[in-house]
């Protein structure tokens, strides 16, 4: 009888999976933003402007962009064990040669070449997740994997700031690359789809299938492997509600790179904080923006289960994210630390409760273009992290840094009313035979 019991209770083996997936997202977090962290030393030791300096910033964001929609088609191809561990190793390894820099140039180059190597990172965390959890558990999925970005550089920011102080900027990108490394082959030899894993059992499955979890996702994408259909592409691009969403990602996104890029400069030369002040002050943003995170996927799963619709239950943490980072432009108007740090973080928290947008492309996706979706939203969203850092650059090249707050309230704005007016009622869309 016991036995009987004992097979008959799901195993809980894709919470193991997920807590891959959040070291994953600590890791790629933490080869975006180590730049920022070591971007004033960098600035004096290669003597770069400011805006020379928005162009290293944005040059991950290049290729990082570019390259989603053909990464939302390897996602669709080639298995997440394999492709997240050749990604990992090769964007770390990529890091680990940043310091050994001599000039403006080779840092470019560089930051090109993580951001190609990191741009199917997201897609493949979308799909596990959809293989590996029923729908109403996606939201919190999602949520805790996302908040591995800010509870990683809330916690690292201050310990990155101490490595850079004492090993200098190069010391970190040795450090952090080679920290890459090691937790690639980590993923690489405990990460199993659920059809392969030796430790799920068969009632953990059911639930994952009869809850909308897509555990085959091999079978449901053996189309779109035949061959890249511009049908499929078009697709992707002709529905208001998947470009509510990819606008509304980019917006979001916004005040994200701000955070990633721009925030320590801003403190350290523009506020003319202590550089390891500055790297503890930054970390209350990344932990607002932690508990925002946390605070939406549970929420929204939690309405989802109380039968609040879809769509309210989705859009409203999103909605109310966007609004609240708004609040960054306060900081324009304060001269205490305190309250900058205070302003700083209400709209970082904001923009936590705003980075559950993933499950949207769960949603609302075709299900056989899931992949290519999700590149397509990581693409346009990622846009961001071209423009922002290269706005910001220029706004700021006469000294003044109230400009460069206001345009990232600004988008935050466009962001909720994208949300607001073109996403609409959130429900699968459904496609003909034809187009797939």
């Amino acid at each position: 009888m016991e036995k009987q019991l004992a097979a008959s209770k799901s195993t809980r083996v894709r919470f193991g999976m997920l807590a891959l997936v959040f070291g994953n997202v600590i890791i790629n977090y933490m080869d975006r933003s180590n730049i920022s962290v070591a971007a004033a030393a960098i600035s004096k030791d290669l003597q770069l402007t400011p805006v020379q300096l928005g162009l290293i910033f944005s040059a991950f964001g290049w290729t990082y962009a570019a390259l989603q929609i053909p990464g939302g088609v390897l996602v669709d191809r080639i298995k997440p064990r394999v492709l997240y561990a050749l990604c990992l190793i090769a964007w770390s390894a990529v890091t680990l040669l940043q310091g050994f820099v001599k000039g403006f140039g080779m840092l470019f180059s560089l930051r090109l070449a993580t951001g190609a190597f990191e741009a199917p990172s997201f897609p493949i965390n979308n799909r596990v997740v959809t293989a590996w959890f029923p729908d109403k558990e996606r939201a919190s999925a999602i949520a805790t994997y996302t908040s591995g970005q800010f509870i990683g550089l809330a916690f690292l920011t201050p310990v990155l700031t101490t490595i850079e102080h004492f090993l200098t900027w190069r010391g970190l990108f040795i450090i952090t690359g080679a920290l890459g490394i090691v937790w690639g082959l980590v993923w690489y030899f405990f990460y199993r789809d659920p059809l392969e894993h030796l430790k799920v059992n068969q009632a953990e499955l059911n639930h994952i299938q009869q809850g909308g979890g897509v555990i085959n996702s091999s079978a449901i994408n053996s189309k779109q492997k035949t061959s890249i259909k511009w049908i499929n592409l078009r697709e992707v691009f002709i529905h208001r509600k998947l470009w509510g969403i990819y606008i509304g990602q980019f917006c979001a996104t916004s005040t994200m790179w701000f955070f990633l890029t721009w925030f320590p400069t801003y403190l350290v030369k523009y506020r003319g904080l202590d550089f390891l002040k500055s790297g503890f002050l930054a970390s209350f943003p990344f932990l607002a923006a932690f508990a925002g995170v946390l605070l939406s996927g549970f929420l929204s799963d939690f309405l989802i289960k109380k039968q609040v619709s879809v769509s309210v239950a989705r859009k409203t943490p999103i909605i109310v994210g966007l609004i609240l980072s708004i609040s960054i432009i306060g900081a324009n108007y304060v001269d205490s630390t305190a309250l900058i740090i205070l302003f700083m973080t209400i709209a970082f928290f904001g923009n936590g409760l705003a980075a559950i947008s993933w499950v949207f492309v769960s949603t609302l996706a075709p299900k056989h273009l899931i992949g290519l979706t999700g590149g397509v939203f990581n693409f346009i969203g990622n846009l961001s992290s071209v423009v922002v850092p290269l706005v910001i650059g220029f706004l700021v090249s006469g000294g003044n840094f109230a400009p460069a707050l206001i345009f990232v309230g600004v988008l935050a704005c466009i962001g909720a009313c994208s949300y607001i007016f073109l996403v609409g009622k959130v429900e699968r869309i459904e496609v003909s035979d034809s187009s797939s």
